[in-house]
């Protein structure tokens, strides 16, 4: 079984291929997961230059492609110019099946079917979001002809079978988009590194918007505070629209300031040691598409205390390896963080780890894939 991996999104940065494998891990990361599985995997991926890559087992074809114009870009990624450098070298490939990343391409997937006739195609989500209702006609045609959708959690498909994206009985599979090389290290050593302390220790991984909902994960710190020992939460974060929001509570609240602390942008290591050093991750998403940052924290075997929405939830084994509270509900929130600071943090990190192993690691999203191809080829 040959299979094609391709993205038409196209690196704003203009970064070489060496650097947009560095940048993007998962980009190798699943494609090398797949190979261990015994399939032969090829990845096409637009870039500043043509270049042909090994990277664990899989062959990586970086081909030049024009950036869209200013204009294309504001209509958003459907209206991003074709891929016709990656449909040819499709064709010159001869997959026997093409996984296509991302529900924002339904003019290139239409595009590479037409040039490889009889070929299935497995379209996976990347937290693609619901477009307008005067788009969903463009985006119906595009994926009609697919053979199978991969979103993490079965329940996110939901929304474009009942909008009419896809059609009813569009067989779905649940596959993580990425995993992570994180790995567990020493908890006095990580903290000793970075700086960070607290008993219990909490750290946040991610934007400071209202979806990520920082305020409503305030709360739900605060209000717990008065029964933990010595709590102390640390907030990395690169886009932070809400920052002057979450300022504004920290003042109003004295006794919050110490406890709270806004470390900004880190590098990607120092998320892992931040991770090492937590006993857990809180997040307040109101959705994902998957949920790196608890992917990472479970590789570390820090426990997530986030929401119940349907990546997380599956993330988490439905809450068996973290803790969920509804989106928004800061009450329900801080009687997780009371009830999961009261178990074993030993045992918590060993069991975070064990389900990361078993899950979430690289090997556990090779064999998901292989299993969907498996699937879609049989069926096709």
């Amino acid at each position: 079984m040959h299979v094609l991996q391709v993205s038409c999104y196209c690196d704003p940065l203009n970064r070489s291929p060496e650097e947009l494998l560095a940048a993007w891990q998962a980009l190798g990361g699943v494609a090398g997961a797949v190979a261990q599985q015994g399939v032969q995997v090829t990845v096409l991926q637009p870039a500043a230059r043509d270049a042909v890559l090994q990277r664990e087992g899989a062959e990586l074809h970086f081909v030049r492609e024009r950036q869209g114009t200013g204009m294309r870009r504001a209509l958003g990624l459907w209206a991003s110019p074709v891929r016709r450098n990656v449909t040819r070298r499709a064709r010159q490939l001869r997959p026997d099946l093409v996984h296509f990343h991302g529900l924002s391409f339904p003019l290139h997937v239409r595009q590479l079917q037409r040039s490889l006739p009889g070929v299935p195609v497995l379209v996976q989500d990347h937290a693609d979001p619901l477009h307008a209702s005067w788009r969903h006609p463009l985006y119906r045609w595009g994926l009609a002809r697919v053979n199978g959708v991969a979103f993490t959690s079965r329940a996110q498909a939901a929304r474009f079978v009942d909008a009419g994206i896809l059609r009813s009985g569009m067989p779905i599979f649940e596959v993580l988009e990425s995993s992570s090389r994180f790995t567990p290290g020493d908890r006095d050593n990580a903290r000793a590194e970075t700086g960070v302390y607290g008993d219990p220790c909490f750290v946040w991984v991610g934007r400071l918007d209202d979806n990520k909902d920082p305020l409503t994960v305030i709360e739900a710190l605060c209000r717990s505070m008065p029964q933990l020992r010595d709590p102390h939460c640390w907030f990395c974060y690169t886009d932070a629209p809400r920052l002057g929001a979450v300022r504004e509570r920290l003042a109003s609240a004295p006794e919050l300031a110490p406890r709270l602390h806004l470390l900004g942008e880190v590098p990607h290591a120092t998320v892992e040691l931040l991770c090492r050093a937590a006993d857990f991750l809180v997040l307040g998403s109101h959705r994902e598409g998957s949920g790196y940052a608890v992917i990472e924290a479970l590789a570390c075997g820090t426990t997530p205390l986030v929401t119940d929405i349907p990546s997380f939830r599956k993330i988490t084994a439905d809450g068996s390896a973290g803790g969920l509270s509804p989106p928004g509900d800061a009450d329900a929130m801080a009687r997780n963080i009371l009830a999961w600071s009261k178990r074993d943090m030993q045992q918590l990190r060993q069991a975070a780890r064990a389900h990361f192993e078993h899950a979430l690691s690289f090997d556990a999203v090779g064999a998901q894939l292989r299993d969907a191809y498996e699937s879609v080829l049989r069926e096709s």
